[in-house]
């Protein structure tokens, strides 16, 4: 199976709607180019912030229909799977393939809080439902409550044909560097998943991240990754410092909710986050969002 297009920033593109929280074909087509513009070398469709727990199926259908047909082969199309079934998650791998996308990426279940064991099973089977494409774990402890082991990680690379890489946001490099360390001899393809930490996971070896901040910045946390790889460390790390007040403002705002008020910021006309979300109202969160976005000319 080819991997080596597995690799640089990816981005968990935002889902515009309209007013009875449709997606918005004709917003979706533009962030595409947008970001693809900006210089992403994938699109990770219906991810954490691409709000993908309250998108029905019909809708997921719909708009990794539209991001194939846009994309056109100039990147990769990913789809984030977040169900907490394994069969809910087996339907979904099968509609992404069928649809065209390049890969799968799963989120450990939310709300539970498996054995070992249990999530072998789990991410064995869905693996296995779509032997053809690539699959990509997602560790994401924050939003779960509980981590993936380096054990179970290592065991999947090893043991499981066809899942080649994955997605670490837990923030914890030492960690993200343990998963690298231990699936090395496999080519397995780990992605950081904070955007503060591209230049430090990279450091350890990460092919690249999942970087929210390319909805609305794509310019800033491509140069990371593009500085990095040509050997340019030193810029790579000063581009790193550029952008982390920008995206650390963001921990102020309701999650994911930053993310779609700073491309509304940008001009992107992204709109609202879908409810019970609301935009984030004026005020100091706000406000500190506003000035590192201007300190750091990006408006």
């Amino acid at each position: 199976m080819n991997t080596d297009f597995i690799k640089g920033v990816v981005v968990p593109i935002l889902t515009p709607i309209d007013s009875e929280e449709k997606i918005h074909e004709k917003k979706l087509r533009e962030q595409v180019d947008y970001v693809i513009a900006g210089g992403v070398l994938g699109i990770l469709a219906f991810g954490s912030n691409g709000e993908f727990y309250v998108i029905e199926e019909d809708e997921m259908e719909r708009g990794l229909k539209i991001m194939v047909d846009q994309a056109a082969g100039r990147v990769p199309v990913y789809f984030g799977i977040g169900a907490i079934s394994t069969k809910k998650c087996v339907r979904l791998a099968k509609m992404a393939k069928a649809n065209g996308a390049a890969g799968i990426s799963i989120l450990q279940p939310m709300f539970l809080k498996l054995t070992e064991a249990e999530l072998y099973l789990h991410f064995k089977t869905i693996a296995e439902a779509v032997p053809e494409i690539p699959v990509l774990l997602y560790n994401n402890p924050g939003r779960v409550g509980y981590t993936m082991s380096g054990n179970l990680v290592e065991r999947l690379a090893h043991e499981v044909e066809n899942i080649v890489g994955m997605k670490d946001t837990s923030g914890d490099i030492t960690q993200t560097a343990e998963f690298i360390r231990r699936t090395r001899d496999v080519d397995f393809k780990v992605f950081g998943g904070k955007d503060t930490l591209l230049y430090a996971s990279m450091c350890h070896g990460a092919v690249g991240g999942v970087c929210t901040a390319a909805n609305f910045m794509p310019e800033l946390i491509t140069d990371v990754y593009n500085k990095y790889v040509a050997g340019d460390l030193k810029g790579s790390l000063e581009a790193q410092f550029k952008l982390n007040p920008v995206r650390l403002s963001m921990d102020g705002a309701s999650f994911p909710v930053a993310a779609k008020d700073m491309a509304n910021l940008r001009g992107r006309d992204i709109g609202l986050p879908y409810t019970p979300n609301l935009a984030t109202p004026k005020g100091p969160v706000l406000d500190k969002i506003r000035t590192e976005m201007k300190n750091a000319g990006l408006i």
